[in-house]
């Protein structure tokens, strides 16, 4: 039979303790009323999950755009948690880490997991260095990019990890290639209840094989392309209506697919379509600060291509010299100025808000 919400695995722990349905109710309260910022966004959810609603409200990321509150069905979270399980091989007993912050669907969904496919699941909480203070391994977790990048000197206390809620930078592919860890990138969004595929990107035998590898779709998943060569989800299991994203993909005959970039990312020069994330990955072994590629309005080209970095004027001298050493770089993707700020804006999951960032930089110019 399959597993429904209303039910909770004989053999979910949370923290080391085993509960059914109503002790889950009590400790859910306990984390609302008593609990630190972390433990009451847990609990909050809980409480939610063992309600008499078989929806729960969700905040979007806001990534691109203002944060909004949408319904997923619950069962779409059970599906999504038996698919993920399918896919990565994760089993009955099995110990997991929750480092997320319980406030999105990715920190949501791995208490969905551990509830649905009886996993062990124990609590630190949400930081930059997740690791810093676990000494224990797990079977499995799920990160952010810059969370696992802090966290390469400890990375071998997890088995599998997923990672996602922002592109998986080449800095970071290089630095876990030897990593005993095995390690996926996810594509989702929280309109589809997080992942619908991932890829692995670590331990590869060669630079081609890092270069090829594609993400592929979870089971029960089709995916197309728009008129706008965006990807089209359709996961009936997951959502209701297909998905439409805004991300530009290219897919392949096995229903796999490369992420080429944000369709509401792509600068318009003279008339030359140019996908910043594509010029990313091209300046992305010679910049060491953070950095993106945007377009600002031109008067004789309509918009003209500019290298936002994360660090101070001063650098200016440096980032030229380092762009002049990019290799096979177009003469329409070569960037017409440099664009310096302390800090890039970001959302509260920390995905970096490019228009916003820009527009800030613009405001004291």
């Amino acid at each position: 039979m399959k597993p429904t919400y209303e039910n909770l695995h004989l053999k979910f722990k949370l923290n080391g303790i085993h509960f059914n349905r109503e002790e889950l109710k009590e400790v859910a309260y306990s984390f609302v009323k008593e609990g630190k910022d972390f433990e009451i966004a847990v609990g909050d959810f809980l409480m939610d999950w063992v309600d008499d609603k078989d929806y729960i409200q969700v905040r979007t990321s806001g990534s691109t755009g203002n944060p909004r509150m949408i319904k997923i069905q619950k069962q779409a979270m059970v599906n999504s948690a038996l698919a993920s399980g399918d896919f990565f091989g994760i089993r009955v007993g099995d110990t997991a880490l929750h480092c997320l912050p319980a406030g999105f669907i990715a920190g949501k969904m791995m208490l969905v997991r551990a509830m649905i496919l009886g996993l062990e699941i124990d609590l630190v909480e949400p930081s930059l260095t997740p690791l810093s203070e676990v000494n224990k391994s797990y079977d499995f977790s799920a990160m952010i990019p810059l969370q696992v990048m802090n966290s390469l000197d400890k990375l071998n206390q997890i088995k599998k990890l997923i990672v996602g809620g922002a592109p998986v930078n080449r800095d970071l592919i290089e630095a876990v290639q030897n990593k005993h860890t095995m390690i996926f990138e996810t594509y989702g969004m929280t309109e589809t209840v997080t992942h619908i595929a991932a890829k692995k990107i670590n331990n590869f035998r060669n630079a081609e094989e890092v270069e090829s590898a594609r993400f592929e779709v979870l089971p029960n998943i089709e995916i197309k392309l728009d008129d706008r060569g965006c990807l089209v989800i359709q996961a009936p299991d997951l959502a209701e209506e297909p998905v439409i994203t805004n991300d530009l993909v290219k897919i392949h005959e096995d229903n796999s697919f490369e992420w080429l970039g944000r369709v509401d990312h792509v600068i318009n020069s003279g008339g030359v379509k140019v996908i910043p994330e594509l010029v990313e990955e091209k300046f992305a072994p010679y910049i060491r600060d953070r950095f993106f590629i945007y377009g600002i309005p031109d008067k004789e080209l309509g918009q003209k291509v500019v290298l936002v970095v994360e660090g101070m004027e001063n650098q200016r001298e440096e980032i030229e010299d380092e762009i002049s050493r990019v290799k096979n770089l177009e003469k329409f993707e070569r960037p017409k100025d440099i664009l310096f700020t302390s800090r890039f804006e970001e959302t509260e999951n920390s995905k970096v808000i490019r228009e916003v960032t820009v527009e800030k930089i613009l405001e004291k110019a």
